[in-house]
């Protein structure tokens, strides 16, 4: 691969095309990784630079190329004006660090299930079942960001089929 491009060091679409052209050489330049996504160099080169923001359908198309689906997770979370709000940033690791942060998530599930059916029975929250209907959703929430980082990992590293 050439010389790095400082300016974008820290760009995560310049970082996810360097990595994909360390086993790919038609990835390793801004030309052939433009011609293989099917965008121009130049706006390549630009969405690399933070000149410009990409398209989402560019995301998805850098993700398959570079096999980073979790580009489309951090485009979603950081730059989507709808995503920013909604969507939460997932990090990939080592499939047995993700492994236990999933068990680590499940380990309290009876617990958890016994307090939503005895918060919800009722079909009222309560001002002091609040909380722990609180801390049901924030429980929730990390189960479901352990299942989204671990799905993406398996798409990236064993490619099972995308939803």
């Amino acid at each position: 691969m050439g010389k790095k491009a400082t300016k974008a060091a820290d760009n995560m679409y310049y970082l996810a095309r360097c990595e994909a052209g360390e086993g790919n050489p038609e990835l390793s330049s801004r030309e052939s990784a433009a011609e293989v996504i099917g965008i121009d160099r130049t706006r390549l080169a630009r969405i690399e630079l933070d000149t410009i923001s990409p398209y989402p359908e560019e995301v998805a198309a850098m993700a398959k190329a570079y096999n980073t689906p979790e580009l489309c997770n951090s485009y979603c979370a950081r730059e989507c004006p709808i995503g920013r709000e909604n969507v939460k940033e997932v990090t990939i690791d080592d499939l047995d660090r993700l492994t236990l942060k999933v068990l680590g998530s499940l380990k309290d599930i009876d617990d958890l299930r016994g307090s939503l059916i005895a918060v919800s029975e009722d079909g009222v929250i309560t001002e002091c079942e609040k909380p722990v209907f609180q801390n049901i959703l924030d429980s929730l929430e990390k189960i479901s960001l352990n299942a989204k980082a671990l799905r993406l990992w398996a798409i990236k590293n064993i490619r099972v089929k995308e939803d």
